[in-house]
């Protein structure tokens, strides 16, 4: 019998043959940990009574929640972190560079293939490249770091299949909000995701980490795509066989195949407050905004801002509505510094934040109070994750974003 994508990277890496439900000891290629977690990871470490890492080499610590401080708790877990890297070696610490999912793709650490666990539920995001990245709580981390090795249950996959070509107006994150709403918020839970179809092989590693970012919103345990010559340029190595045949097999089997019409996609949002609550953004036309969030380990990459600024260019951000861009890494602020789009965003009147989590989890800048609604590019919506629990979050896409901004309202963007 054929197999599916997360049992060819989980034979590869425990030597035989699985089937989904099978228990099994993986050999982790990375784990990474955020300031949240990094004060209870390090704790946990040492009440197990390890007195080293694994591997330092393969322990990333990056600082993107809590930077710059805007609690006085904060710096106690940047102390903390500091001191346990200090203390065990480690030599992969970004204090200041960005979003820890962004950072794990685009500073090489993730590779087509590996197993990856880290301290937030949005690590399915490295699936973008092939990888079976899941997240887990601190004490599983703890383990890691001393063992280097994580028991796990073969998941079954949901397979996804995608043909066709988008709408002008459609983003990936229209693609992946329709998809949570027809499977439900618990409609994947614990099992794989597998993107394929003509309309994914055209998509670009940024459209497909918004993909595998948001699988979690789905319950999934992981998302996976298939690994080609733009995953290889991104990661800037040469595909080896296994990496090459990291994709489906014809007799593999499936919990269920789902198809798509890529022309049938419309621009949507998550409406209040629930992931999978997905209207077209057409029946919400009207819908007054307070402000507009454009950022996130979701949609703060290149491409994302580049879309922002095409709506916004020659424009200006509606009266009394506040529009914050914030950049998921320096790399991405530096090149859409270098090609004129943090001018046109600016120009327009947008708040242009460091790069890092930023609003999308309520800190540093920009949180909402009782009544206010707020469009945001960013991955959930849940009560109080952005201001107070009576704060009106709308799930949409950069380009939807922007063209809200602008109008002050909710709108469908324009196709280009």
């Amino acid at each position: 019998m054929g197999e599916t994508v997360i049992e060819k990277i989980i034979r590869n890496n425990v030597g035989k043959s699985v089937r989904p439900g099978d228990i099994v000891t993986v050999n982790v290629d990375r784990v990474m940990i955020h300031d949240i977690f990094i004060p209870f990871v390090a704790e946990k470490f040492e009440e197990m009574g390890f007195t080293k890492l694994w591997d330092p080499e393969k322990v990333i610590l990056i600082y993107d929640h809590l930077v710059p401080a805007s609690q006085l708790d904060d710096t106690r877990h940047f102390h903390t972190g500091d001191a346990f890297a200090k203390k065990y070696g480690m030599t992969h610490v970004h204090r200041s560079d960005g979003i820890c999912h962004q950072l794990m793709t685009e500073a090489g650490y993730v590779k087509p293939g590996n197993i990856v666990f880290g301290t937030d539920s949005h690590t399915t995001t490295y699936g973008c490249v092939g990888a079976f990245s899941s997240g887990i709580g601190y004490t599983e981390m703890a383990s890691i770091l001393g063992t280097g090795t994580m028991w796990i249950k073969v998941p079954e996959t949901i397979k996804i299949v995608i043909d066709g070509e988008l709408p002008e107006n459609v983003m990936s994150k229209d693609v992946i909000l329709r998809i949570i709403g027809d499977l439900g918020a618990d409609g994947a839970t614990y099992r794989a995701l597998e993107f394929t179809g003509s309309t994914i092989e055209k998509m670009s590693v940024a459209s497909r980490m918004t993909m595998s970012n948001m699988a979690i919103e789905a319950g999934a345990k992981c998302a996976l795509f298939t690994p080609d010559e733009k995953t290889a340029e991104y990661c800037e190595i040469e595909l080896n066989d296994f990496q090459k045949s990291l994709k489906g097999d014809g007799d593999a089997k499936y919990m269920k195949t789902v198809t798509y019409r890529a022309e049938d996609f419309v621009p949507v949002m998550a409406c209040p407050s629930q992931v999978d609550k997905i209207r077209d953004v057409s029946e919400l036309e009207g819908t007054e905004i307070d402000q507009v969030f454009i950022g996130s380990c979701t949609n703060g990459r290149l491409e994302d801002l580049q879309a922002a600024a095409e709506v916004l260019k020659g424009k200006k951000v509606a009266d009394f509505v506040k529009l914050i861009v914030t950049p998921a890494s320096r790399k991405i602020y530096r090149q859409a510094v270098e090609m004129g789009i943090m001018d046109t965003l600016a120009e327009a009147g947008a708040i242009i934040t460091h790069p890092g989590c930023g609003l999308c989890c309520g800190r540093t800048g920009g949180i909402l109070t009782d009544g206010e609604r707020v469009v945001a590019t960013n991955n959930r919506n849940f009560l109080g994750r952005m201001g107070t629990s009576k704060v009106q979050i709308y799930l949409a896409s950069p380009r939807t974003a922007a063209s809200c901004a602008v109008a002050g309202k909710i709108v469908v963007p324009n196709a280009e």
